[in-house]
């Protein structure tokens, strides 16, 4: 998928950061989320994953603002990789009326809960704050049309795959998009229970 077939806030924000045409993954990546296709992103650092997922995500969510509950909802390993995410995303919203907003444990968590009461298009957060502002019935899944997990090498760490993966049990249709520098069999649980019939994009 070409860059020309995106919507025009997206192809204005590419133009002032100097992007002319989409990397190998991108291109491959872009038409199968914009298909509505639960993905398997796998290739390595610097091929261009991350924005591959911001603009997928943006174009999905057309650059407009709906309701209150969130669309899409992005998980990170940390607070740090949460707000490179949250920066990212800054970049390519701009023009848009999405509105973007991201969680961590370092942050007070009532002030986070008022905030998203208020209305969120895109939630980019930990396993751990989601998990706990979830259960605390902080965060209306209804209106949910994306799940992702960027640089998912993470979630096989202490309870992180555990921690995302109750999420889909509250869903009833959503799109999974998995972004990784290599596939782990563990994912094959995934799609046994939820992620069904995953296409796969890999750069070497």
């Amino acid at each position: 998928m070409s860059f020309k077939k995106l919507i025009e806030p997206l192809k204005d924000a590419l133009k002032v950061q100097g992007f002319e045409a989409p990397l190998p993954f991108q291109k491959k990546s872009l038409s199968k989320i914009k298909g509505g296709a639960n993905v398997f992103g796998i290739a390595p650092k610097g091929s261009g994953k991350t924005t591959a997922m911001v603009l997928g995500v943006v174009q999905k969510l057309e650059g407009k603002a709906v309701d209150e509950a969130p669309r899409a909802i992005i998980f990170a390993k940390d607070k740090e990789a949460v707000l490179e995410l949250y920066r990212e995303f800054r970049k390519f919203t701009s023009r848009t009326d999405l509105r973007v907003y991201c969680v961590y444990e370092e942050h007070n968590i009532d002030a986070q809960r008022d905030d998203i009461y208020d209305g969120i298009d895109i939630l980019i957060t930990t396993p751990k704050r989601f998990n706990k502002l979830f259960f605390m019935n902080n965060v209306n899944v209804r209106m949910l049309q994306m799940f992702v997990v960027d640089d998912a090498e993470f979630l096989f760490r202490g309870s992180h795959l555990s921690d995302v993966s109750r999420l889909p049990e509250s869903l009833e249709r959503c799109q999974y998009l998995v972004f990784s520098t290599k596939y782990d069999e563990r994912f094959d649980r995934w799609q046994e229970k939820f992620m069904f019939h995953p296409q796969m994009v890999m750069v070497k």
